[in-house]
């Protein structure tokens, strides 16, 4: 059987990729790809990612002070000091400099999208969503709280994320700030972030959800906020048109990539080693890459979007493109 992947650039381009979907036996609890070809450079990935987390880590911190009211900031410092990865703001900055910007253009926008990306986090652990009580290590927002704060705790930061970009945004023009506003409110939007969400609740324990609907909410779910983040920052960064569309197809892919790998984790690894809930989607009957194409043709599918979404960079500087090369290979194979 095989999948169209369609997903929209714009009102008038499409991204195809053919999708294997066949069905396995699970193999042992690893993700295997083929090797990514990377360009060789000096780049330092390692060093690149802690040096990058701690700029946006910092800058959180003063973009969120502790003030009265003490109980609601103190729920949204919680949630969005609590670590993780920084995935999203960092490729928010990467992007901008891939296309000759500094990270001073796209750093309100970096912010805003982890501000954006942690509300959906709170919400979507809330009893009346997905019922969560572990999140990045530690007890979810609700349940330290309460569901009432929880609730402001995610409104107040969505707020402040529009507030932020629009008013924290340096050197850049005033049409570019309004084009990254546009692209995150419809990221997170109905029919953005929301419609994932919606038709996700609709779907549990459903049979009928075909990998259609699931790359749809995927789609929706995860990979727009992402997709949001690499073309703001190209955006911001004063790039091109045709450099803005290969970036939103990178990004495109490895937005679906980080929920396939996802998937596979959350079948194959512990709640310690993710720092969440394992095995969530299957105790609530979800459809799920692994449960719909196998293990093994997920990972084959995680492999197909890495490859496709690496051979997007290859228009660009190798030297001024090695963080996103990595940073897909750094999705594609993370452990948590």
């Amino acid at each position: 059987m095989a999948l169209l992947f369609h997903v929209p650039i714009n009102k008038s381009q499409h991204l195809p990729m053919k999708i294997h979907a066949t069905h396995v036996t699970p193999s042992p609890p690893q993700i295997t790809l083929e090797p990514l070809r990377i360009p060789k450079t000096s780049f330092k990935f390692d060093t690149y990612m802690t040096e990058k987390a701690k700029l946006v880590n910092d800058a959180l911190e003063q973009a969120v002070p502790l003030q009265e009211p003490l109980k609601i900031h103190e729920a949204m410092r919680y949630s969005l000091l609590a670590g993780g990865k920084r995935v999203r703001p960092i490729l928010c900055l990467s992007s901008c400099e891939l296309v000759g910007g500094t990270e001073g253009c796209a750093m309100a926008m970096a912010l805003a999208v982890e501000m954006v990306h942690t509300m959906s986090l709170i919400h979507d652990d809330l009893p009346c969503m997905d019922n969560d009580d572990l999140r990045r290590g530690k007890p979810t927002n609700h349940k330290v709280y309460g569901d009432d704060t929880a609730v402001l705790a995610g409104d107040a930061l969505l707020s402040l994320a529009f507030e932020h970009l629009a008013t924290q945004t340096i050197g850049v023009g005033p049409q570019r700030v309004v084009h990254a506003i546009s692209e995150l409110a419809s990221a997170v939007g109905s029919l953005g972030l929301v419609a994932g969400q919606i038709v996700d609740l609709a779907s549990e324990g459903k049979q009928n959800v075909d990998l259609n609907k699931l790359e749809y909410i995927h789609i929706h779910k995860t990979a727009k906020l992402l997709e949001a983040a690499v073309v703001g920052g190209a955006l911001l960064g004063g790039g091109k048109p045709d450099e803005v569309e290969r970036v939103r197809q990178y990004a495109r892919c490895i937005g679906l990539l980080f929920q396939v790998v996802d998937d596979i984790l959350d079948v194959t690894k512990s709640s310690a080693e993710l720092g969440k809930t394992a095995g969530k989607d299957l105790l609530s009957d979800k459809a799920t890459y692994p449960k719909l194409m196998g293990l093994e043709g997920a990972k084959e599918f995680a492999g197909e979007l890495v490859a496709k979404a690496v051979n997007e960079l290859a228009y660009f500087d190798t030297g001024r493109a090695a963080p996103l090369y990595h940073l897909a290979h750094y999705i594609a194979y993370r452990q948590n």
